[in-house]
């Protein structure tokens, strides 16, 4: 029997280039996609539209609320009485948010005499008037907004989407 000696530095070469021809052939395929990269910026996700309730019918600084998107996830609906970001409706100040804090998606509460939504688990605290700005607590993010349609005709205000991602989703829309 004969033996086929291979010496060491011929051995280190023929690994070394193996594994860099497998690294270069894996990264082909991401590199043709990388020229030509999808615009996720227009990605919508297929929100259903619910009706919320009759702008006729809030009065003002009183909570509505609401289910939206689907049956786990309490939102609330406000009219506070002066026009806020993202606001609708004939005088762009009914807004709404997801009653789940960002924290740890524990139920948060309206408090009327501050216009703020307060979290009784982590103490944290979102301003309804900025667009549930997280003014203090554990959270790190605002409270999530519902984005409405006000139908001037009916005088209908419908829930036809989510800003942010609720509090324990992958997805807001299952």
């Amino acid at each position: 029997m004969s033996e086929l000696k291979i010496r060491r530095r011929t051995f280190l070469k023929l690994g070394g280039g193996s594994i860099a021809a497998t690294a270069a052939s894996a990264l082909v395929p991401k590199v043709a996609t990388a020229a030509n990269p999808v615009d996720t910026s227009r990605t919508k996700l297929p929100y259903p539209r619910k009706p919320v309730t009759q702008v006729g019918r809030m009065a003002l600084n009183t909570p509505v609320s609401f289910i939206y998107p689907y049956t786990a996830s309490p939102c609330t609906a406000l009219k506070l009485g002066s026009r806020v970001p993202g606001g609708v409706g004939p005088d762009g100040d009914i807004v709404a948010y997801s009653a789940m804090c960002t924290h740890m998606g524990c139920p948060v509460a309206y408090e009327p005499t501050t216009k703020v939504f307060k979290c009784p688990c982590h103490f944290s605290m979102f301003d309804a008037e900025k667009a549930g700005q997280m003014i203090a607590g554990q959270a790190t993010e605002n409270l999530h907004r519902v984005r409405l349609h006000y139908d001037e005709k009916t005088g209908t205000m419908s829930a036809v989407g989510m800003e942010g991602l609720i509090y324990g989703r992958q997805a807001n829309v299952l």
